[in-house]
């Protein structure tokens, strides 16, 4: 039987505090939560690599992956979620982030449009007894307008862009987390809100899975 509390712990002595994670409220959830019962039974083995997990079939027109973990705990780190936060997670998979983030923040929403997953995430965290976090079966480039404002705003894979929609659903002085880019590797962004204007910075490179749902609109074209 494979050593899931051992490898955990390699994860965040090789992975995490090597790479600028200096939070320790974050070494701490991510400690504690156990990230192989987020992958299918047959990749148990490999939760806790250094890379993105696939969660879904590679011939899959939109394939699901668990973010790598050293990535995750940088975006992570990039939001500054404090204990009394409301937090919006968009694209939580299988619900690793959402679980992640519930130990983070005061409470926690998720949004994903892949239904099978919304239901195996929403199964995750009523197994670890997550009471203040809840998934939400709905589109990604949608968010949660109805719940906001949000203190924090995760998105929980690589996009091409980030959609005005999603930082309106911020509070002043909220802050988004995206790692944006059209090709595998590309850069976490953290912009922040100051009443009705946004503020934005690169912060650090990241070679993530694409998140679907959320697209840059493109005039179309004409003769």
């Amino acid at each position: 039987m494979a050593d899931f509390k051992t490898a955990r712990m390699n994860m965040i002595e090789s992975q995490i505090r090597p790479n600028g994670i200096t939070d320790g409220r974050i070494i701490a959830a991510m400690s504690a939560v156990p990230r192989e019962i987020f992958v299918p039974l047959e990749k148990q083995s490999v939760a806790y690599m250094d890379e993105d997990v696939l969660l879904s079939p590679s011939g899959d027109a939109a394939p699901r992956c668990l973010m790598e973990p050293m990535a995750f705990a940088r975006l992570v780190q990039l939001a500054a979620i404090q204990p009394g936060d409301f937090v919006l997670d968009i694209g939580c998979a299988s619900g690793y982030s959402i679980a992640v983030l519930a130990h983070l923040a005061q409470s926690a929403i998720a949004v994903e449009q892949d239904g099978a997953l919304a239901d195996t995430a929403s199964d995750n965290l009523n197994k670890l007894e997550l009471n203040n976090a809840a998934v939400l079966n709905v589109p990604h480039a949608d968010g949660c307008a109805d719940q906001a404002p949000f203190d924090a705003i995760v998105i929980s894979g690589r996009v091409p862009t980030v959609p005005q929609n999603l930082l309106d659903q911020l509070k002043d002085g909220g802050r988004l987390v995206a790692v944006v880019g059209d090709a595998p590797l590309a850069q976490a962004h953290l912009w922040t809100r100051h009443g009705d204007n946004f503020a934005s910075r690169a912060d650090f490179d990241a070679t993530v899975c694409a998140l679907p749902g959320i697209e840059i609109e493109r005039p179309a074209f004409t003769f």
